[in-house]
């Protein structure tokens, strides 16, 4: 595979860089050599990269978390909408909105407002309560926001990565990655800083099959990840598996203060006799009697009345 790839990729043309006049410093590291005063980018740079951001994609998206593919070059247009589309990411490909990713609030607003107007002309009063003149002026309001916020209306929260191409031409939207704490790939080309970068990809940006190739991979890469979610655990479901559940505790009934004397022994001899009273039963009809049990004596029967009272107890008589 890894051959395959290499050939695809030589094929594709991404080894070719800028003149060498245009060149950045710090792409050296990234540099085979020169030919014709163009620089050749070293394709095991390029398939060390590309690897590594196609493994780094796949662990991202299996943890539930997002991509956002962003190439508004004429060159990359087409295909990094198409490869959005096809595993299931966002994309913008227009232009990039300051504040996309650091001012949410504000995208959220006009994506509801692409909602309301996608309403209102598909409602009947459309053709009836509008003059030409204002449905004009809605329909451009409406082709504007979706050419700049259609790939992204159904990006609920900020993305767990963020796919350039160009990232020199892309600055705004790595500032924002980087401002966020938002890793990114880049595929820079020899012109480019590889600083703006977290896993940088070296080769050709302006080659249209040399960015069909990566976008391919890195989609691959993608949707793998996603193939490799859990799957949502339904709660009924979980029960069933488990049994029943976690069986609640029961609550303890509360002791009623009778309850506590008869269990302590410290029964008051009144008390007792009002509660042991039993309704009559007919004597015609018993054959056999029961002896009524004995009145429980209550400790302070028992007594004397001046102990009970805290005095001292009588002294007997010589």
């Amino acid at each position: 595979m890894a051959s395959s790839l290499v050939r695809e990729l030589m094929d594709s043309g991404i080894h070719f860089g800028h003149h060498c006049s245009r060149w950045n410093p710090k792409m050296g590291p990234y540099i085979a050599g020169t030919r014709n005063s163009i620089h050749i980018v070293d394709i095991r740079e390029t398939v060390r990269g590309l690897l590594r951001a196609k493994k780094f994609l796949a662990r991202v998206t299996a943890n539930g978390q997002d991509v956002l593919f962003v190439g508004t070059k004429r060159q990359a247009r087409e295909t990094v909408t198409r490869h959005a589309d096809r595993c299931g990411m966002h994309s913008v490909t227009e232009r990039w909105l300051g504040g996309t990713l650091t001012n949410a609030r504000t995208i959220r607003a006009r994506l509801q407002r692409l909602e309301e107007l996608e309403a209102l002309v598909d409602s009947p009063q459309w053709d009836t309560d509008y003059s030409k003149k204002m449905k004009s002026t809605l329909t451009r309001e409406l082709r504007k926001i979706r050419r700049n916020l259609d790939g992204i209306r159904r990006m609920n929260r900020l993305p767990g990565a963020l796919v350039v191409i160009d990232v020199r031409k892309e600055t705004n939207a790595v500032r924002e990655a980087r401002t966020l704490g938002i890793p990114t790939i880049g595929l820079i080309d020899t012109d480019s800083d590889p600083d703006f970068a977290s896993i940088p990809i070296p080769g050709n940006d302006d080659a249209m099959r040399a960015i069909e190739v990566v976008m391919r991979q890195l989609a691959d890469a993608v949707e793998e990840g996603r193939r490799a979610r859990p799957e949502p655990i339904d709660q009924t479901d979980g029960q069933d598996a488990t049994g029943a559940g976690k069986r609640r505790r029961p609550r303890r009934r509360p002791t009623s203060t009778w309850e506590n004397a008869q269990a302590f022994g410290t029964v008051d001899s009144g008390a007792v006799g009002v509660a042991s009273e039993t309704p009559a039963t007919d004597v015609s009809t018993t054959t056999e009697t029961t002896a009524s049990p004995a009145p429980i004596e209550s400790p302070s029967a028992a007594i004397p009345n001046g102990a009970a009272s805290g005095s001292e107890p009588p002294r007997a008589q010589v």
